[in-house]
């Protein structure tokens, strides 16, 4: 069953728990823009194993943000949070800015941190999506619409949605892939802040890039991405894969930035295999 909560009033964090008695915890963090509620795709199975704790990141969902914020305090908030939840060894799961502030949370914490896998991400983003105009955003805009209102109806796939900006995060235009972004990615994208926005913004024209750092990380890994990922290419998630220093990696052909709402069981199985080698939780 999943609770929702907050902890201490400084935090003004939103938090959706999946409490497992005696289970490991999992530190399940979302993208931009997202939200706890996007992770369900992984908690409601790895619930299973993992107590998940999947928060809403400041000035995301109903984590309300009224002034700018940097990247960095992402990773204070999620501190205090590890520490009002008493939570002291945890893994982590990042899907993309949740997966760079999963390595960063890791390097900051190396003895605590037992685990990684991390979801269509970098240590040093870098995409190659093309230019849009206004009549991309206009499509995306009307598709999004019609998906909220009859989601995954094919006629709104094949006539709008893959002429939509959706060809770019999306590669498997299925109606469960729709209902997903019914579900999840149009509440999340219009609960993100403007503060959220400039705060990604700063850090990507910063030119991020803590490759060299990676050395710091001791916990095994999982990296999973997208061949079509036009957001964090393949090949940028593999050049992080490669300076783990334990670390496993998958590409899923045919998929892109959404990848786990294109196969979500093909992703669970190979996070569930991964775990089951590695030895990190015992067997749901």
């Amino acid at each position: 069953m999943t609770e929702s909560c907050r902890p201490p009033a400084l935090l003004n964090t939103h938090i959706r728990t999946h409490p497992n008695p005696s289970a490991p915890a999992l530190l399940c963090l979302h993208g931009h823009p997202g939200s706890g509620a996007c992770m369900d795709v992984f908690t409601e199975r790895l619930s299973q194993r993992f107590t998940t704790v999947s928060p809403d990141l400041r000035g995301y969902g109903q984590s309300k943000a009224r002034a700018p914020f940097a990247m960095t305090d992402h990773l204070s908030d999620l501190e205090a949070l590890l520490e009002a939840h008493g939570i002291d060894e945890f893994m982590i799961l990042g899907w993309s800015l949740g997966g760079i502030l999963a390595m960063e949370l890791a390097m900051r914490h190396p003895s605590r941190v037992k685990g990684l896998i991390l979801v269509a991400t970098s240590a040093h983003p870098w995409g190659d999506h093309p230019r849009t105009g206004w009549i991309d955003d206009v499509l995306t805009g009307i598709t999004s619409l019609i998906n909220l209102v009859v989601p995954g109806w094919q006629w709104n796939i094949e006539r709008l949605g893959k002429r939509s900006l959706l060809r770019y995060l999306i590669q498997k235009h299925t109606p469960d892939t729709y209902r997903y972004l019914a579900r999840y990615a149009v509440p999340a994208f219009l609960q993100t802040s403007r503060f959220a926005n400039r705060a990604l913004g700063d850090a990507l024209r910063s030119r991020y890039n803590r490759l060299g750092d990676l050395e710091q990380i001791d916990c095994p890994s999982l990296l999973l991405a997208g061949a079509c990922d036009r957001h964090i290419t393949a090949a940028s998630s593999l050049e992080t894969a490669d300076s783990l220093k334990d670390c496993e990696s998958k590409v899923y052909e045919k998929t892109a930035h959404l990848f786990p709402w294109e196969i979500p069981n093909a992703v669970l199985l190979d996070i569930e295999d991964w775990l089951d080698a590695t030895g990190l939780t015992p067997k749901a």
